[in-house]
Formats: C-alpha cells, sequence, structure tokens
C-alpha cells in the first residue's frame, strides 16, 4: 500500500539513533528538517520511502542517517563483515563524488566523537564505482568491497553480473535512488528498476528503498515506480512530500512595452539590459535558457553589459568535463557573480549559494520552473527567488499561466515509458550471463518492476526468440544469437564466452549522437546539423544552413543530401530540435486562461494586476494581444478549436490545438498524411506548442467539412504509423532501439563502431524486418513505440481529438492575414529564425494591417 507519511519528533528520531550519532547530530544540527522528520524513522522500521522536497532541505542528510546509525552500530561491535550494506544510485558521476565527500565528513566526525570517548569502532568504507573508476579501484574493491557503494544505473547493471562483487551483494540492508525525477520519465529508469529488481532476488532479507526526488507529480506513480510489484501487488511505501515547506517568490518579467512594433535590436537591448539588472542586484545569480546556444549568445552580451571584470560563466553539456567542473568550483567557492546554464545544472549538484533565479523564456512545465527557482534560498527556511523574462506574446500568456500554477504548486503528471522492449533485451541479456532460468520464474522477475508490470508472455518470448537467434535472415546480417532458449523446457542462459564482455561494452540507454554532414548532390560539404534535426526532415523540406537556403533529398548513414535552392522558404527552423516540449497538462490550464481573459476581455488587465501578479503594462500587453487577435478571428480555449484558413500564394491552415508540441507532432502528421491523400498532393505542416499548421499549393484546398474530418479519431494510430514509415524520425530511433538491443554492437571486443557504421547497418536492418517480420518484431515495435509515445504524445493527442463535439465545439474562420495567435506559426512556414531582423519586420507588416482594420471598423 502507498500511504502519506507523517512527520515524527526530534525525540522519537533521537531514540532510533546509535548514541554516537545522536549526539554529532545535536552538536553539528540541533534539529530535524522536515524531510529527516517524515523519513529516518520509516527507513528504521524497515518501510520503503519516498522523499519528495525542494534542494538544500537536507534530504540527502535523511537518506543517509539510518544508514550511518546502523553501520555505526556494527563497527562498534566488530560486526562490520565485507559486505555492501547500502548501495546509492545517481544519474550523475558529478553528484557521486559530491556524495562520497559530503558521507566521509560526518563519518570523520563521529569517529573524532568516539576517540574522545575512547570508545573504538571499526573503519566504515565508502566508495565510488562508475565508468570513470580506475582498474586499480576496482581491483581494491574486490579484495575490500566498501560497505557504502555509491554507483549509477549503468556500473549497477554490470556490477550485478561480476560473480566476483555481486557475491558481496546478497545483504544489502538499504538501497538510495537519487534523482528519482530524473529518471522516471525515460528509458534508464526503466533500466535501473530491472536492476533493482536483479539486486532484490539476491538478499536474504528485505531490501529499504529510499528514493529522492525533487518536484514531481503525480507521487504515488512515482512511488509504485521505486518500489515495484510483488505477487502482483505494489509494495508498500511511504510518501514523505515536503515540497510545500519551502517558500517561493515567482514573477513574470516584460522587458518590452509592445511586443510587434520593436525592432530585432531594440529587443535584444533591452532584454540584456533587464538581465544585466537583474544580475547586478543579486549576489550570485543563475539564468537558465532553454538551448545551449542561447546560453552562450547571454554570456556574450551580459559580458558585454557588465563588462570584463564581472565574473561570469557558461555551463551546458557540450562544454568539457574539466570545463564544467571548473564553473561548478568556482560557483562553490562564491568566484562567480553569475552562471548562464542550458538544463545542466537543474540537477543536484551542490553549486553553493544562489540567491536568484532567472529563466530566460518558459521552462515549458510547472516541475520544471520549480525545480530550477529551488535552486536559489538553497536552505529550507530561504526564499526561493525566482524572476521569468519574456520576449514574446505566446510566452508571456505561457508564463503568466505558469508562475501562478507554480506559486500554487499545481504540478505536470510525468510520463514513465511503458515496457520499452530494447531495454528489456539488454537486461535478459545480463539475466542469463548470471544464470539459467525458467521463463515463467524470468518473467515474475520482470513484471516486479513497475514499467513491465503489463508485459505479457508472449511479448517475453519474442524477445526470447530474437535473443536467441532464431532468424536465420538476421545471422546473414551478422546479428548473432546472444542466448540459447529452448522453447520445449522454457528455460534460456548464457550463450558462449564472449557474451561477457559483450554485455559489458554495450550495456546502457544513452545512445550516441552524432553531427549530421550536409553534403550537396555534387558532393560538396555544406556543414553540419544535430542529428534531432535531422530527425524532424521529411523529403522535400527547406531548411537554412550557413545563410543558404537548402532542399533535402535523401539520407545516407550520416549524411543528409541536399541541393540548393534560391527564393524559396525554409519550412523547418534551424532551432526547432533544441527547444523544450511544453508539458500537456500545463497546455490545458493556457487555453482554460484564455477563456477566462475572453470571458472578462474588458476587465481582463485589473484581473491579471491582482491575481496573476503581473506588471501593469505585461497585463496591458496580454489585453491588447487578444483583442487584436479577435479583430480577424476568434479566441481558441479549452471550449473551442478554431481552425483559420488562409489562403494566398499557398494555402495556409492553422490549427490552435494547444496541446504541447509533443501531441501536436502527432495530430500535425496525421493531418498532413491525411490531406496528401484527400488531395493528392504534398503537404507541408509546421509545428509549435501552440497548434500546427498545413501548407498546401494554392490549387489544392480545403472546405470546412475537409478540415473538420482530418481530426477524426478512426484509424489514427494506423495513420501516424502509416505517415512516419520512411522517415528519418524512424531511421534515427531504429538505430538507438537496435543499438540497445543489442542487434548492433557499439562496440565489438574493444573496436568501436562509429555512428555512421552504425547507421548503416540500421538501415539495412530496418528494410529487412519491414519486408520480412513486420510491426510486431520486438525492436520495429519498440521503435515505433518510443516514437509515438515518448517522443510523440499519442495518448494526449487522442485525449484531445475525444473531447471534440462533445466538449469542444470546432470554429472554421477564414482570415484575410493570418491571426496574431498565428504568427509564429506562420513564420515557421516562412522564415528562418536566423533571418531575425525579417521576422520582426514580417510582424510589423502583420501588425500594421491588423490595426489598420481596427481603425477602418472604427471609421
Amino acid at each position: 500500500m502507498i500511504r502519506e507519511g507523517k512527520a515524527y519528533s526530534d525525540e522519537e528520531i533521537f531514540s532510533y539513533l546509535h548514541p554516537l550519532v545522536r549526539e554529532w547530530f545535536k552538536e553539528k544540527y540541533g534539529t530535524f528538517t522536515p524531510p529527516q522528520r517524515y523519513s529516518i524513522v520509516e527507513a528504521f522500521k524497515g518501510n520503503n520511502v519516498l522523499v519528495s522536497s525542494p534542494t538544500g532541505s537536507g534530504k540527502t542528510l535523511a537518506a543517509f542517517l539510518s544508514v550511518i546509525s546502523f553501520l555505526v552500530e556494527k563497527a562498534e561491535k566488530g560486526e562490520l563483515e565485507d559486505k555492501v550494506y547500502a548501495v546509492y544510485v545517481s544519474p550523475l558521476k558529478a553528484l557521486n563524488n559530491d556524495i562520497k565527500k559530503n558521507l566521509e565528513e560526518p563519518l570523520t566526525e563521529i569517529y573524532e566523537l568516539a576517540e574522545k570517548k575512547g570508545i573504538k569502532l571499526e573503519q566504515i568504507r565508502i566508495a565510488v564505482r562508475t565508468g570513470d573508476t580506475a582498474q586499480s579501484e576496482r581491483q581494491r574493491q574486490l579484495k575490500k568491497p566498501p560497505h557504502i557503494l555509491i554507483t549509477t544505473p549503468e556500473s549497477l547493471a554490470i556490477i550485478l553480473c561480476s560473480p566476483k562483487f555481486s557475491k558481496y551483494l546478497g545483504e544489502v540492508k538499504f538501497l538510495i535512488v537519487d534523482e528519482v525525477h530524473a529518471m522516471a520519465e525515460n528509458k534508464r529508469g526503466s533500466h535501473l528498476t530491472l536492476s533493482i529488481e536483479r539486486l532484490q532476488r539476491l538478499q536474504k532479507g528485505k531490501m529499504v528503498r529510499i528514493g529522492l526526488s525533487a518536484t514531481i507529480h503525480p507521487l504515488k506513480e512515482v512511488a509504485k515506480f521505486l518500489v515495484g510489484y510483488e505477487n502482483g501487488r505494489e509494495r508498500d511505501c511511504v510518501i514523505a512530500d515536503v515540497t510545500f515547506e519551502k517558500k517561493m517568490d515567482i514573477k513574470v518579467i516584460s522587458p518590452i512595452d509592445d511586443f510587434f512594433r520593436e525592432s530585432a535590436e531594440e529587443i535584444s537591448e533591452k532584454l540584456y539590459t533587464t538581465l544585466a539588472n537583474l544580475v547586478r542586484k543579486s549576489r550570485t545569480a543563475l539564468i537558465f535558457t532553454n538551448t545551449r546556444s542561447a546560453t552562450e549568445r547571454v554570456v556574450f552580451h551580459l559580458k558585454k553589459k557588465l563588462g570584463e571584470d564581472f565574473p561570469i560563466a557558461a555551463h551546458h553539456s557540450s562544454l568539457s568535463k574539466e570545463v564544467r567542473l571548473e564553473v561548478e568550483d568556482k560557483l562553490k567557492r562564491g568566484e562567480l557573480r553569475c552562471v548562464v546554464s542550458s538544463t545542466s545544472l537543474e540537477l543536484g549538484i551542490d553549486i553553493g549559494y544562489i540567491d536568484l533565479v532567472i529563466l530566460l523564456g518558459s521552462p515549458k512545465s510547472i516541475n520544471r520552473a520549480l525545480q530550477r527557482i529551488g535552486r536559489s534560498g538553497h536552505k529550507l527556511h530561504e526564499v526561493s527567488v525566482g524572476r521569468i523574462v519574456v520576449v514574446d506574446h505566446d510566452d508571456l500568456v505561457e508564463c503568466t499561466v505558469l508562475a501562478k500554477e507554480a506559486m500554487e504548486r499545481r504540478l505536470d503528471r510525468i510520463h514513465i515509458p511503458k515496457k520499452p522492449l530494447d531495454v528489456l533485451c539488454q537486461h535478459v541479456v545480463g539475466m542469463s550471463i548470471e544464470k539459467r532460468w525458467k521463463v515463467d520464474e524470468a518473467l515474475e522477475l520482470i513484471r516486479r518492476a513497475y514499467p513491465y508490470k503489463d508485459l505479457t508472455k508472449e511479448e517475453f518470448l519474442s524477445v526470447l526468440r530474437y535473443l536467441s537467434g532464431a532468424y536465420s535472415e538476421l545471422e546473414r546480417k551478422n546479428v548473432y544469437g546472444k542466448i540459447w532458449f529452448d522453447e520445449k523446457t522454457m528455460e534460456f542462459g548464457r550463450r558462449g564466452k564472449l557474451i561477457r564482455p559483450i554485455y559489458y561494452l554495450n550495456v546502457g540507454t544513452i545512445p550516441d549522437e552524432a553531427e549530421i554532414a550536409v553534403i550537396t548532390t555534387d558532393g560538396k560539404f555544406v556543414g553540419e546539423v544535430e542529428e534531432e534535426f535531422a530527425e524532424r526532415l521529411v523529403r522535400g523540406d527547406i531548411f537554412v544552413l550557413a545563410g543558404r537556403t537548402f532542399r533535402f533529398l535523401k539520407s545516407k548513414g550520416n549524411t543528409i543530401i541536399v541541393e540548393e535552392v534560391k527564393g524559396e522558404k525554409p519550412t523547418v527552423p534551424s532551432w526547432f530540435s533544441e527547444q523544450l516540449p511544453l508539458s500537456y497538462d500545463l497546455a490545458l490550464r493556457i487555453q482554460k486562461f484564455r477563456r477566462m481573459v475572453e470571458e472578462n476581455i474588458e476587465t481582463s488587465e485589473e484581473i491579471l494586476v491582482r491575481d496573476y501578479k503581473l506588471e501593469r503594462k505585461a497585463a496591458r500587453a496580454i489585453k491588447n494581444y487578444f483583442l487584436e487577435q479577435l479583430i480577424v478571428s476568434e479566441i481558441p480555449t479549452d471550449k473551442k478549436l478554431v481552425i483559420e484558413k488562409y489562403e494566398a500564394e499557398r494555402n495556409y491552415y492553422f490549427f490552435h490545438t494547444l496541446i504541447g508540441r509533443r501531441a501536436n507532432n502527432a495530430l500535425a502528421r496525421v493531418c498532413a498524411f491525411r490531406a496528401g491523400k484527400l488531395k493528392n498532393c504534398n503537404v507541408q505542416f509546421a509545428i509549435t506548442d501552440n497548434g500546427f499548421s498545413l501548407i498546401l499549393p494554392e490549387s489544392k484546398s480545403l472546405n470546412d467539412d475537409e478540415l473538420k474530418n482530418l481530426l477524426k479519431m478512426e484509424k489514427f494510430r494506423e495513420d501516424l504509423v502509416e505517415a512516419l514509415k520512411k522517415t528519418e524520425i524512424v531511421r534515427r530511433r531504429f538505430r538507438h532501439v537496435a543499438v540497445r538491443s543489442f542487434m548492433i554492437l557499439r562496440n565489438y571486443l574493444g573496436k568501436e563502431k562509429s555512428v555512421w557504421k552504425q547507421q548503416l547497418s540500421a538501415d539495412s536492418l530496418l528494410r529487412l524486418l519491414e519486408k520480412k517480420f513486420g510491426m510486431d518484431f520486438p525492436v520495429l515495435k519498440e521503435t515505433y513505440r518510443e516514437i509515438l509515445e515518448d517522443a510523440m504524445d499519442i495518448e494526449n493527442a487522442l485525449d484531445y481529438l475525444s473531447k471534440i463535439g462533445k466538449e469542444i465545439e470546432v470554429s472554421v474562420v477564414r482570415t484575410p492575414y493570418p491571426s496574431p495567435f498565428s504568427w509564429n506559426l506562420y513564420l515557421l512556414g516562412e522564415e528562418d529564425v536566423v533571418l531575425m531582423e525579417d521576422r520582426r519586420k514580417v510582424i510589423r507588416e502583420l501588425h500594421e494591417k491588423i490595426i489598420s482594420l481596427l481603425n477602418h471598423e472604427k471609421s
């Protein structure tokens, strides 16, 4: 049963602690923080605990205090054996080193206290084991295992298969999983849940699971993810939700009065002046952008504003590990006044004192906003101060809603991948290295992991058949069996001695990413684009690179072939790949907000100032934005879907489905596919969080009924799969899944296979699987599941469609120009973001047309 925790008093907690630990704690801290009150006693009682609390609230010590007390007791009695008693898993290697330091300090102080009292304690050993751990240190750990092992999900999967080390893992009393929120939503988390169940299998008794998480929702589901199932029932878990304890001060700031009239230079100047002023007034500021390129741009401009003597630095994943560590150390030492980061400082690395967090643009999710802003005011009693700076109307509306929801702690639901089969393939190979298995015994263990609770026996058997090399066609492509599987006795196990090194060298879920070379038809190299960008391309798409315009023709391996086209407008913006997607839950709340503003349009400015704590000029900007939308169109809300027809030199159809980019991606592809079939032509589409557009040739138009019929729910999944076939996203995602499934080996006995060669192998295997085996083959099935459910959001796209005609009416409007709510979509189909001044010019021209319409109506 999953249940809410309760706070224990200091006296109750102290009664559980070893006398030395109690005395040390009283001297050092005096009293317990909320996460410690909720979790320490529960862990002592042997209960699983999920702690959700802000950064700097003492949750790491909340997890480790019961561990330290347990080990000190054993150390005093002389009962410490050569065994691992506690395993700590974190997604970040940098965090692991921090944790080791943070544990060594209290232990050193407790030993000093023991010495003063004449108490002899055996030595408690702590060690870190990750991919970076030196061979000599690993050998040392084999001779003398640590009592507390600090590791990553990948390294845990490897040591479970190591007969020499795994023998020390039979009496683990505590398993601590840190940053649960960062893993639950991706395949690393799915991978970890299976490792945890395999670790549990080795235990003589119960292993207490302690999960540490930042702000996340719904906690019940995250708790199930942490503790899994036994005999078909969820294991017990106590939820310690202390996120409400931290005070927040969040405000939206708009540096610009009129987004439409000001030039790119004026906007840029006001933006960086605003940022510089905020940074100057703070002691140490942390600025979050949403892309790596924006991080570099902000650092460059702020250095010009604040002067070279003002210590400021960038921190993002493209920088070397050494540079990132140097920035983190300088932050801890208080040597930097400002750090600009993309997403790399969201997680709990200790970065010292921050008194202001600035979000440049929307973080696209309430959870992410709270997590980022929670990095300021590091201590629990301090206020976390966050300022969200916006530079665009849609961003202003989005952040206004986001700030209010964040202050009221109304969080987004997380998405946990469902039974990813590629991750399962890895674990089946790992399990076969451990021992010989009965199919039902293995299936029972796998179903204990939350993401795999609904795995069918047939799905499991299909994985076993593939891994055992049951298909001769695959052997011709050098894909060989990794396990043996006997369908008569229903048993499986390891095949050959080479499998162990193959497993060790290829385990993990993070794909090798590559820069994709762009080559013209006559073989000239133009430049490189990111793989995520290439994934988005559809044959015929036009994009800008190095200031020139190219049409995408085809791809080969890790190269895309293009032809230069002059005078054609781009169909794909160059910055598309790096943007964070808007969460579905926040999107629905923005729909409701739009209705509120529309229904109170005359008094909306006052409401926004009073209830949403907006500055007067920002409130006025929103009111004017909505009034100008009403001049040429209607306001799309939670009760009304507006489809706008703008038929000019090309026919534009703007669907104002405000459901986030992932769900819109699924909708747009299906609608474009259906429109293309209906009109027998190529249909271009553009996607934002707020909607999507279809662009058809001038000679092909869609009437109102045809537009509405594109949104039918029937055969939606089938049409989406059909629309995806032969696209770049399928090619690239198939490679990722094939590598995770050990169909393609990244590393064969120490020889690295380049991403280029991996992609060539993937293309060849994809053709074979589609032709010979169809969509039920596990590697192909998982490719499409990952695209539809994880990369896109088919579930919420269908949820939205199910409301059309019931809760949501559809209104088709013909407009003389693209409406203000459509401008960002229109520009996606028209301009590339590098042409920033051109974008401003187009917006100014459209705005002038709408103002002239307004003046015409008045006269």
